[in-house]
C-alpha cells in the first residue's frame, strides 16, 4: 500500500516531523483538558444545582404538617415566587399513600408529576430526571416522610427544577472554553514552529556550507556548529582530509609514473629521429603510440583519482580560450576559421587538467575533419555544462558515431591518429558523470556534444 502524499513529505522532512509531532502531542493535550475541564465544570454545577434542590426539599420537609382532620399542609412553600408562576421551571408535590398530588405547586398548574414506585428508607432521597410539563426535563428529589400521630402512613415529598438553564451554564462555559483552547493552541503552535526554525538553523547553515564545499569556494567545514552537529562536522571533514591526501597521492605516483615512461619512450624516438629506415619508421610509430596510450591511461588515473571530489571547480572560459589559440597555431596552415561561445561565471565540477584534456581531444579532432570552420558553444543545462564542438567536415554516419567513441577505433585511417582522442573524452566524462555523443551539425560535419557537471550556482 502506497502511503499518503504528506505521510511520505513527513518521513522525509526533519521539520515536518517535529511539526507533526507536536501538533498532534499539543492538539491531544488540549482536547483531553477540554474534556477534563467540561467534565469537571458539569460536576460543579451539578452539585450546585442538587444542592439547591435539597435545601429546597429540607424547606418543604420542615413545613409539612399533617392537623386532625388528616388534610396535610405544606407550610409556607409558596413564598418562592418561581412556585407560583405556571410552568416556571420550579416545582413540588406531595403524594399521599393512596393518590398523587394530594398538594402541588401552582407552578404545575394542572400537570402532575409521575414518579416510579419505589420505597424509601427513612430519610433517604431519591434523584430522577423525568420528562415535565411543557417539554422539560426535569431533575426531581424526593423524600417519603410519617408523623407520629399516622405511623403506618407515609407521605412522598418531590420537589423538581427544569435542568435546561443548568445544561445552557455548562454549553457556554464548554463553547467559552474551547475558544480560549483554540487561541491557546493557535499560540503553542506559533511557538512550536519557531522553536523547530531556531532548533533547525544549524542545519540550514550546513546545507549552506555543503553547498559552497560543492561550488569549490572552500574545501572543509570550517563553520562552528552546536554540539550536537560538531561530531558530524568533524567526522565530515576527516573524510574530505583523506580525500585529499588520496587524491594527491595517485596524483605524485601518476606524475611519477609519467616521467617514468616518458623518458625511456623520448630516447627511442631521439634514436630513431632521421632515419628513414623501415625499422626507424616502426619504432617512431610505436613510440608514439605508447605514448598516446601513457597519456591515456595516466588522464584516466588521475581523473578517477579526483572525480567527483568536492571543492573542485575550473571556469570554462578561460581553458576554452587558450585551447582555441593552441589549435590556431598547431594548424595555422590550413587557416581554419575556429570561435567559441562562453559565457562568464560557468564552471566544471571538477580539475582544469581534466577538462583541457577533454576539449583538447575534440577541438584537435575536429580541426583534423574540418574544411574551414569549427564552432565551439557552452551552455549551462540545470545543473550540468552541454559544450558542442562542431566542424563543417564530411560528416559521419549515424552507425559510426557510436563506433568511434570506442578505444582504438579510428574513421579513417588515412587521418593521422592513434584512435584514442574520443575514447578518452568518453572515459572522463563517463568518470565525472558525463556522456558524450555524436551529431549531425548544421554546418555539415559532426557535432560532439560533451555533458558534464557544473558547479553550483
Amino acid at each position: 500500500m502506497t502511503l499518503s502524499l504528506p505521510l511520505r513529505l513527513a518521513r522525509r522532512s526533519l521539520r515536518l516531523r517535529l511539526l507533526a509531532g507536536m501538533m498532534i502531542w499539543v492538539g491531544l493535550s488540549l482536547l483531553l483538558t477540554g474534556l477534563v475541564l467540561a467534565q469537571l465544570f458539569r460536576d460543579h454545577v451539578d452539585t450546585q444545582f442538587r444542592a439547591e434542590l435539597l435545601r429546597e426539599l429540607d424547606r418543604l420537609t420542615a413545613g409539612f404538617e399533617l392537623p386532625a382532620d388528616g388534610q396535610p399542609q405544606p407550610g409556607h412553600p409558596e413564598i418562592e415566587p418561581r412556585w407560583l408562576q405556571p410552568y416556571s421551571g420550579r416545582y413540588w408535590q406531595v403524594n399521599s399513600p393512596s393518590r398523587p398530588a394530594v398538594l402541588r405547586s401552582r407552578s404545575l398548574w394542572d400537570a402532575v408529576l409521575k414518579l416510579p414506585s419505589d420505597r424509601l428508607p427513612d430519610g433517604a432521597v431519591h434523584d430522577h430526571r423525568l420528562a415535565g410539563p411543557a417539554g422539560q426535563t426535569l431533575w426531581v428529589l424526593e423524600r417519603q416522610v410519617w408523623v407520629e400521630s399516622q405511623p403506618g402512613r407515609r407521605w412522598q415529598l418531590v420537589v423538581a427544577a427544569d435542568i435546561a438553564p443548568l445544561d445552557a451554564q455548562v454549553r457556554r462555559f464548554v463553547g467559552l472554553m474551547a475558544v480560549a483552547l483554540a487561541v491557546l493552541a493557535a499560540g503553542l503552535m506559533l511557538a512550536v514552529g519557531f522553536q523547530v526554525q531556531v532548533g533547525l538553523a544549524p542545519l540550514q547553515r550546513l546545507q549552506r556550507a555543503v553547498n559552497q564545499l560543492r561550488a569549490g569556494e572552500t574545501l572543509r567545514l570550517t563553520e562552528d556548529f552546536p554540539a550536537e552537529v560538531q561530531p558530524l562536522i568533524d567526522d565530515f571533514n576527516q573524510v574530505l582530509d583523506q580525500n585529499a591526501r588520496m587524491v594527491e597521492q595517485a596524483r605524485s605516483r601518476a606524475g611519477n609514473l609519467a616521467h617514468a615512461l616518458k623518458t625511456p619512450l623520448a630516447v627511442l624516438s631521439n634514436a630513431a629521429a632521421g632515419d628513414d629506415s623501415v625499422l626507424a619508421v616502426l619504432v617512431r610509430e610505436q613510440v608514439e603510440t605508447a605514448r598516446r596510450q601513457v597519456d591515456w591511461h595516466l588522464a584516466r588515473a588521475r581523473a578517477v583519482a579526483s572525480a567527483g571530489a568536492p571543492g573542485q571547480r575550473t571556469a570554462v572560459g578561460p581553458a576554452l580560450a587558450s585551447l582555441v589559440r593552441v589549435m590556431e597555431r598547431v594548424h595555422a596552415e590550413r587557416r581554419l576559421q575556429l570561435s567559441s561561445s562562453c559565457q562568464d561565471g560557468i564552471y566544471f565540477a571538477g580539475q582544469e587538467p581534466d577538462l583541457l584534456e577533454m576539449l583538447g581531444n575534440l577541438l584537435d579532432n575536429a580541426c583534423k575533419w574540418a574544411r574551414r570552420q569549427v564552432t565551439v558553444t557552452v551552455s549551462r543545462v540545470g545543473m550540468q555544462l552541454e559544450i558542442r564542438v562542431e566542424d563543417d567536415g564530411p560528416g559521419l554516419p549515424a552507425p559510426i558515431r557510436e563506433v568511434v567513441l570506442q578505444r582504438g577505433v579510428r574513421a579513417d585511417e588515412q587521418v593521422p591518429g592513434s584512435g584514442l582522442g574520443l575514447s578518452i573524452v568518453d572515459e572522463l566524462a563517463r568518470l565525472h558523470g558525463g556522456s558524450i555523443r555524436l551529431e549531425a551539425s548544421a554546418l555539415g560535419g559532426v557535432a560532439a556534444v560533451l555533458v558534464i557537471p557544473a558547479v553550483p550556482e
